[in-house]
């Protein structure tokens, strides 16, 4: 059940650029009078208050709080993706967040299935590497080969990373998250 929540708030998390750019939207339109202050509004500004503070939260909890088993490993090979999922992802919500009218209610509840839509297809489909607030926060996004410590056989797997990961003579210690991807923990690299 731990692992859902964490998945889950790794899903928010990935929307907290969009999160912001439609509170800030709600914020200017509110103090310029072009809205009011009534339920809908009060509900949409504390929704995405709680979606932000979730995100950032499940982002911690994912990377600093994990209490995920650790391997130690030796990169063969890399592969930078991360722009490969970026842009496609960072557009559509962009595209989602600025022209969607909030103050409607239509607009609102369209706007809540859309999320619920995508989050059903994003933790179903293990899309957690998909998450441009990781990359605005530096984190590049890499396609391995690896040697586990103590084995002889190349593994695969999908890794973030702060920074740009350096493969030559080097043990990482891993978080492994789950079989799609997984945090190196920089301050044991």
């Amino acid at each position: 059940m731990t692992n859902f929540f964490k998945n889950l708030f790794l899903y928010i998390s990935a929307f907290v650029p969009m999160y912001f750019l439609v509170l800030i939207r709600l914020v200017v339109e509110i103090a310029n009078a072009n809205l009011t202050f009534n339920v809908l509004n009060t509900i949409n500004l504390i929704t995405l208050l709680l979606l932000i503070g979730t995100g950032i939260f499940g982002l911690v909890w994912n990377i600093k709080l994990s209490n995920d088993k650790s391997i130690k490993i030796s990169i063969v090979s890399k592969t930078n993706i991360t722009d490969k999922h970026f842009l496609g992802y960072f557009s559509l919500f962009v595209f989602f967040a600025i022209p969607l009218d909030l103050s409607l209610v239509s607009a609102y509840c369209v706007y809540v299935l859309v999320l619920i839509m995508i989050g059903i297809v994003y933790i179903n489909n293990s899309l957690y590497y998909i998450n441009p607030l990781l990359n605005l926060l530096g984190y590049n996004f890499y396609d391995i080969e690896y040697i586990e410590e103590g084995c002889h056989e190349k593994k695969k797997a999908k890794i973030f990373y702060r920074g740009e990961l350096k493969i030559e003579g080097r043990v990482y210690k891993v978080k492994v998250k789950n079989e799609h991807f997984c945090f190196i923990d920089k301050k044991n690299s």
